[in-house]
């Protein structure tokens, strides 16, 4: 086993990143699902790589949020069950390369964050990011890419949803958001989540604390916006995700929202969600 490196010097990284006794790059729940709905979860594990070993990172690293949306893959697979509506997940840690980044961001490969070093990422050769990519990122958008084209139908574009959490304090700074909704361009899933979140009781940021604006969101930027499909962002701060109990709780508030979408957008009731959680 490869371990991941200690210090500025290059590690070699393994010709193979993954063994075969290892979890693929991700995981598509419901597959063939029609709800006109796709969630995709970016940042879904904390999980590295045997072949990496740690990093360089200590076991507080590895779990934090530079490393997983803390909260946001139980939140999918939740609604995912609930909803009976497909998801993609990512089975990777974001430290080990980030899918909802260009492969040209450095945040891709995140050297450094929040007052955290991340040895594993330092003087990395391109071959090496070349093989996370070609492992995990590819086959991971890949995944996303086929779910597109088959909830895709003529007069019918279903409503990406990327589900992601947020730090309640980032480099010293408290967050006082509870949800954020994120968009650039498209304000029709925007108008539905600011204003049932808000009715709901929770503070809601109107692109914040995040902006849908900006690069980084590369996963909604090149799946939905590019070829006009109705998408958002979707940041729920962490303290309210992460336990079973918080995750039921937002759950519960999301699906109802997200079931009302294909009427609310085109009037149609052809499609019904199925439900396993009280409305």
């Amino acid at each position: 086993m490869v371990e991941g490196p200690t210090s500025d010097k290059h590690t070699k990284e393994p010709l193979q990143l993954l063994s075969g006794d290892e979890p693929g790059p991700f995981q598509v729940l419901n597959p063939l699902a029609e709800f006109p709905v796709l969630l995709v979860c970016d940042h879904a594990s904390c999980r590295f790589p045997k072949s990496l070993g740690d990093m360089g990172l200590d076991p507080f690293a590895r779990r934090c949020h530079l490393a997983v949306d803390i909260g946001a893959g139980p939140l999918t697979e939740k609604l995912a069950g609930s909803l009976g509506v497909t998801a993609v997940l990512a089975q990777y840690s974001r430290l080990v390369v980030d899918c909802n980044r260009e492969l040209m961001d450095p945040g891709a490969f995140l050297q450094f964050g929040d007052g955290i070093l991340v040895p594993g990422n330092r003087n990395l050769h391109q071959a090496d990011k070349d093989l996370r990519a070609e492992t995990l990122y590819q086959p991971y958008h890949d995944a996303v890419d086929k779910q597109v084209r088959r909830l895709r139908k003529p007069g019918l574009a279903p409503s990406f949803i990327a589900v992601h959490s947020f730090t309640p304090v980032m480099n010293g700074e408290v967050r006082r958001w509870e949800m954020g909704v994120l968009w650039d361009t498209d304000t029709r899933l925007r108008d539905i989540f600011l204003d049932d979140f808000t009715a709901a009781g929770y503070f809601v940021g109107d692109n914040e604390p995040y902006s849908g604006k900006a690069p980084q969101d590369y996963t909604i930027d090149h799946h939905a916006e590019a070829i006009g499909l109705p998408h958002i962002g979707i940041e729920i701060r962490q303290d309210l995700i992460d336990d079973d109990a918080g995750v039921e709780a937002i759950a519960k508030v999301m699906h109802k929202i997200i079931a009302s979408i294909p009427q609310r957008l085109n009037g149609s009731t052809g499609c019904t969600a199925t439900s396993q959680l009280s409305r």
